[in-house]
């Protein structure tokens, strides 16, 4: 993970998780819309999976 994309998790999650494809955006999105915190958690936990 770069800071890059953890910063980018945190102001924006969907956007963090792009390359990991359409699921992965829809979940993340899915949770943002849920609330802030949540989308967040999810990108990250996106995002540490190798």
């Amino acid at each position: 993970m770069s800071l890059i994309r953890v910063l980018l998790a945190i102001l924006f999650p969907p956007l963090a998780v792009y390359d990991r494809g359409c699921g992965s955006i829809l979940i993340v999105l899915l949770l943002t819309l849920a609330g802030w915190i949540p989308g967040v958690i999810g990108a990250l936990v996106i995002l540490n999976k190798n």
